[in-house]
């Protein structure tokens, strides 16, 4: 009968069954078990405090709570599509444990305000282990670069050869990335970090509760101040998979030069064993599967972005039954983004070098040409000239099939004059690289020094 149901008073007639498995969200937000009923022994705690419920109802529904908690953590516990939601299963499952005063526990509140609740909190957690994965990478990213501060490779602009760069720069460039992705998640934290319990359906409630109690309870940094805004907010969902999108778009502008480089033109690494599979057909295929499904991935992650975007565009406040359809796409970001960065930071941690390969591919393409042109602009010729001397130099290599230190001083004087014994000392990788030292610069000393700044960052946030 409809009143089985908890809310069932107002309904004569029992809902139609497909009506409730297509209303149910319990298959997908029973993940947030831990955390409802976190919130419903706050909840209680402060009912009591406020003299709403008596202290002994209070404590006969926070032992009742725990023994479902444990209850679903050892698997003993059966949830029911036609109880909707992981709420009202754990709310059900409270009143057959304790009788009438397992009801007393929803008293000045609503199931929109305690979802709202429960996501919260979830991602909460979610999110400090997204950034410990993130930290990880960074291990990975900077224990690579301190290895490799020798190993030069080619720089590139549309994939073509520009100048040659330390590899350790080129990897502290994702670095920096996976730096802003931290400090975005963390700013996702900030503005997440407030108690939405409290606001009830939509107006607040007539009951004389303490918010700032039960946020300190839960660890929540203050309470939100609209009732209408706290019970239809989803920006900190929206803004987590902003974040997310970014990270994972890092990931996969990542995972694009892994494959290029574990690929035979290249040859620049190989990923171990572990993080690559073979062919069914061609025995000597190795494919890089873990950062190409990661690159396959990121649309996933754009996607949910999208779908919550859409989700909410358009809704009146407060609450609206569209709402239950924030947690599908924000439980897979969650999901794949931590996958994701697992698996990334072993991968990279376990990459190996060909130091060699890098430096034949950096040595050939003209990849010092522009350290001619700065030569002669140091001899004092306009640069605009000098780009002209050295793009006829290099068409010069390119008819004549030679690199620019295979040229004889004779050959550099033919286009310019002001070309002296001395060039041979600045054509050279090393001295191309090393050139280059101001901040942010690709000269060993700039890299060193960055690499020293980030270990220095590292330390001041962790010892």
């Amino acid at each position: 009968m409809a009143d089985d149901k908890l809310w069932g008073g107002r309904f004569s007639q029992p809902t139609d069954k497909f009506v409730e498995e297509f209303t149910a969200s319990i298959n997908f937000d029973q993940r947030m078990y831990r955390y409802d009923i976190e919130g419903s022994i706050a909840h209680a705690k402060m009912l009591a405090r406020q003299q709403i419920i008596a202290d002994d109802e209070a404590m006969q529904i926070i032992d009742g709570l725990q023994t479902i908690l444990a209850d679903i953590e050892a698997d003993h516990f059966e949830f029911f599509v036609a109880l909707e939601d992981i709420h009202m299963n754990i709310e059900s499952a409270l009143i057959k444990r304790i009788g009438p005063v397992g009801g007393k526990l929803h008293t000045a509140r609503s199931r929109n305000d305690q979802v709202a609740l429960d996501i919260r909190l979830y991602l909460r957690d979610e999110i400090k282990t997204i950034l410990d994965y993130l930290n990880r990478l960074q291990e990975a990213l900077l224990g690579q670069s301190e290895a490799n501060l020798s190993v030069i490779m080619p720089g590139f602009t549309h994939l073509q050869t520009a100048q040659p760069v330390l590899f350790s720069h080129h990897l502290l460039a994702y670095y920096e990335m996976v730096k802003r992705d931290s400090s975005r998640m963390q700013d996702v934290l900030k503005r997440l970090n407030y108690l939405p319990l409290g606001a009830g359906a939509l107006a607040g409630t007539t009951f004389p509760i303490d918010r700032e109690y039960v946020a300190e309870l839960l660890g929540f940094d203050g309470v939100t101040r609209n009732s209408l805004d706290s019970v239809s907010d989803r920006d900190f969902a929206l803004e987590f998979c902003a974040a997310a999108s970014i990270l994972m778009m890092h990931l996969s502008r990542l995972s694009e030069e892994l494959i290029l480089w574990s690929s035979a033109d290249f040859n620049f690494i190989e990923l171990t064993d572990a993080f690559c599979t073979g062919s069914s057909i061609m025995p000597q295929k190795k494919n890089p599967d873990v950062p190409e499904l990661v690159r396959g991935k990121t649309g996933r992650v754009y996607g949910n972005l999208i779908s919550l975007l859409t989700l909410m565009k358009a809704l009146p406040l407060a609450y609206n039954k569209d709402m239950q359809e924030d947690k599908e796409p924000l439980f897979d970001t969650i999901d794949t983004v931590k996958g994701s960065l697992k698996i990334f930071a072993d991968m990279i941690a376990q990459m190996q070098i060909k130091t060699e390969n890098m430096r034949i591919a950096a040595a050939r393409g003209f990849s010092t040409a522009t350290d001619v042109a700065d030569y002669c602009v140091r001899k004092g010729l306009p640069f605009r000239q000098a780009h002209e001397v050295v793009g006829k130099t290099v068409r010069y290599c390119v008819e004549n099939n030679k690199e620019i230190p295979e040229l004889t001083l004779a050959e550099f004087r033919v286009f310019s004059e002001l070309i002296e014994a001395d060039i041979y000392d600045y054509v050279t990788l090393e001295a191309s690289v090393n050139a280059r030292r101001a901040t942010g610069g690709t000269a060993r000393e700039a890299v060193e020094r960055e690499i020293q700044r980030a270990r220095s960052e590292r330390c001041q946030q962790t010892c």
